[in-house]
């Protein structure tokens, strides 16, 4: 059994690369999946095209969920006995963490896909706004895409190519649109695995259910009020509803607003955002939540600290 691990930011394109992949590949597969937020989205986006999928949410493998990862592992291998395992961490996750799980199976070959968004990336990095959490991520991958190339001019796709050829100076750097890969994946073999550790990012995830069915334009209102930052730093949002008109997907990321049609019907419709100063009560308002009628779920706020990676939460 092959795997790969699929790594990047919030909002980066890994669900889309895993769709790319499962809808291409003849290969048996399963996907692994961990979501940031108590109510998960990606895990329903990819087994709704018929593949085996297995969710960990509320956390992050690299961390406060090891044991829960080590325990997918096993069922993976038990019960499926697949030929290719994808394991897709939450965008808060190091590929570091995770690679050490892996490690306690002995599983081989396992290779690292890592997926930057050309539209911030060098911004980011420069800010020093992720710190090593980015170095972790690039170092550790044998391939990193540059995604989202469409969205940007040539000089900044240059720009980025070239910071993330020097960050990690073995890893095959390609552009891509849509996270398309027109070339096989890596077969893995690494070296070593670098953990950067000191690296912390305090997120806030709110999840929410939401009515069945709910008006899709009151949805993409709500989604455009998260991307103008009325109601909080909005890093990455996405939502599956059931609407009059039928099931929809919505994500934010980039500042971008995506609304799709979705290919089953959505048996809770959900939201989740993920941020910095989130106004929850703003928020419930925005999306016509009534607090009579239904609690919230409570906030998650995970730090990720590179020394306290397998602490309980």
């Amino acid at each position: 059994m092959k795997t790969t691990v699929v790594c990047g930011v919030l909002g980066a394109g890994k669900t889309t690369f895993l769709r790319n992949v499962l809808a291409n590949g003849a290969e048996k597969a399963v996907v692994l999946v961990n979501d940031f937020g108590e109510l998960g989205v990606d895990g329903e986006i990819l087994s709704a095209g018929g593949v085996d999928t297995i969710q960990l949410r509320s956390g992050c493998v690299c961390c406060t969920l090891r044991t829960d990862l080590v325990a997918a592992l096993r069922r993976v291998l038990d019960e499926f006995r697949p030929q290719h395992l994808l394991i897709e961490p939450s965008g808060v996750a190091t590929p570091s963490g995770v690679l050490e799980a892996l490690a306690t199976f002995k599983l081989s070959p396992v290779s690292v896909v890592g997926i930057v968004d050309a539209t911030d990336f060098v911004k980011l990095y420069e800010a020093q706004i992720y710190g090593q959490f980015f170095e972790d991520q690039i170092t550790n991958s044998d391939i990193v895409l540059v995604n989202k190339t469409d969205l940007v001019p040539a000089e900044t796709v240059e720009r980025t190519v070239g910071l993330v050829s020097r960050l990690n100076e073995r890893a095959l750097v390609v552009p891509t649109v849509m996270a398309r890969l027109d070339a096989d994946l890596p077969a893995g073999g690494r070296v070593e695995v670098r953990h950067l550790s000191d690296h912390s990012l305090p997120l806030e995830a709110i999840s929410l259910r939401l009515p069945n069915p709910i008006e899709l334009a009151g949805c993409e209102a709500l989604f455009h009020r998260l991307a103008a930052g009325d109601l909080g730093a909005v890093r990455r949002a996405k939502a599956l509803v059931q609407t009059p008109s039928g099931p929809h997907r919505l994500d934010l990321s980039s500042g971008r607003v995506d609304v799709e049609r979705f290919s089953a019907d959505v048996r809770e419709s959900r939201l989740v955002i993920i941020g910095e100063g989130l106004s929850e009560p703003a928020i419930r308002e925005a999306a016509g939540l009534d607090r009579r009628q239904q609690e919230p779920i409570p906030t998650l706020t995970l730090p990720l600290k590179g020394r306290e990676r397998w602490g309980n939460r």
